[in-house]
């Protein structure tokens, strides 16, 4: 078992505290997405052996294709997962975009493929399709783009939702970008089976995931394909437990009841089942957040998208993912408050257990400059 781990990049803002909002809904970090900072958090997971940084897409956030462009010449071996939506891009831009981006940056691109988000964000964006339909979008848009980054044909295809005629690429990408996509949805199975490289699930506790796993897999084995699997999920990491559960409320207590009233509100007409499942976790309440051990769900209090974090010591959060391996995961797509200081949490805490397990290793380690530990204790390593 070998376990690859990425970070994320808050293009809508960091903060000391959680950051309301997401899905949909507007959100802002008091320490602003400047290039700067993100800079600054990118160098964080470069060094302590995350492999990539996701960047979400959606009008609460920079727009992840600009950014992280931005970010590949002040960077040497990270990789950018960049999000974004086949409603509202063409199949072969997107593909030519994919192209031009692994060329430039030397093979460092990954794709996270989001079918939509909201109806009320989807149609600021022009895009009227309902669910169903969407995703049925998603599944001939991804069918073009896999047919042109490896036909030196001319591509031509006419769907019910995406048409081209004698569509060819100049260059193809080399290497394919993977693609990563989720949804818990029913419609959602069929695509993931089919053009997925990586199905992702948010933090659920672990039946929840193994039953969500299990159906992809039934599903891929019908079009003869084998998926990896990841994990979307924040972290809080400490020396002790204690110390990791007194972060957590102190995240808890720095809730303004008028965001959770807000976000609460917005995610209440969400039609993603993901969503769904994730607002079941707590309900809106800040009692019982503590859903399975080591699982809080106090994030998605106020945040839409993934909403839980795993809480404890470095040893107790390396064997709740662990846990999580054991299901099928190898992806692990991680995020924590501040994003800055928490990559080197876990970096400093967390990768070193899994190290000596023989689970994880650098993947860059001869080109990365390791610092001090400010942030973790010298013991934990």
């Amino acid at each position: 078992m070998s376990l690859s781990f990425h970070w994320f990049l808050p293009t809508y803002g960091d903060s000391r505290g959680l950051v309301a909002g997401g899905h949909g809904t507007f959100m802002s970090g008091d320490r602003p997405a400047s290039l700067r900072y993100l800079n600054q958090i990118g160098a964080a997971a470069e060094d302590n052996g995350f492999e990539a940084v996701l960047t979400p897409t959606g009008a609460w956030c920079e727009d992840a294709w600009l950014t992280t462009a931005m970010l590949v010449e002040t960077t040497e071996t990270l990789k950018f997962l960049v999000a974004f939506r086949p409603g509202l891009i063409s199949p072969t831009l997107a593909a030519q975009m994919a192209g031009t981006f692994q060329r430039h940056s030397r093979g460092r691109l990954l794709l996270n493929v989001v079918t939509g988000g909201e109806p009320h964000e989807q149609q600021a964006y022009g895009d009227f399709l309902d669910k169903e339909q969407r995703y049925a979008r998603t599944g001939e848009f991804l069918h073009v783009v896999r047919e042109l980054w490896r036909s030196a044909e001319p591509v031509t295809f006419d769907g019910e939702h995406i048409r081209v005629r004698e569509a060819l690429l100049s260059n193809r990408p080399d290497p394919i970008p993977p693609v990563f996509f989720g949804g818990s949805s029913a419609p959602a199975g069929p695509v993931a089976a089919r053009y997925a490289d990586t199905y992702l699930t948010w933090g659920e506790p672990l039946l929840a995931v193994s039953r969500k796993l299990e159906w992809i897999r039934r599903l891929a084995v019908d079009h003869g394909r084998v998926l990896d699997y990841g994990l979307r999920i924040h972290v809080i990491s400490r020396d002790t437990s204690e110390q990791a559960w007194a972060e957590a409320e102190r995240l808890l207590q720095g809730i303004d009841p008028a965001d959770v009233a807000r976000v609460q509100a917005n995610l209440a007409r969400s039609e993603s089942e993901g969503q769904r499942r994730m607002v079941e976790l707590h309900g809106g309440s800040a009692e019982r957040l503590e859903i399975a051990p080591n699982l809080w769900a106090g994030v998605g209090l106020v945040r839409g998208g993934a909403g839980t974090a795993l809480v404890g010591s470095h040893e107790e959060v390396a064997e709740r993912l662990i846990e999580y391996a054991r299901l099928g995961i190898t992806q692990f797509i991680l995020s924590g408050y501040p994003h800055l200081e928490e990559a080197y949490w876990f970096g400093e805490g967390v990768l070193p257990v899994l190290e000596r397990k023989g689970l994880w290793r650098h993947p860059h380690r001869d080109a990365a400059v390791r610092g001090g530990t400010p942030f973790a204790a010298s013991s934990s390593n």
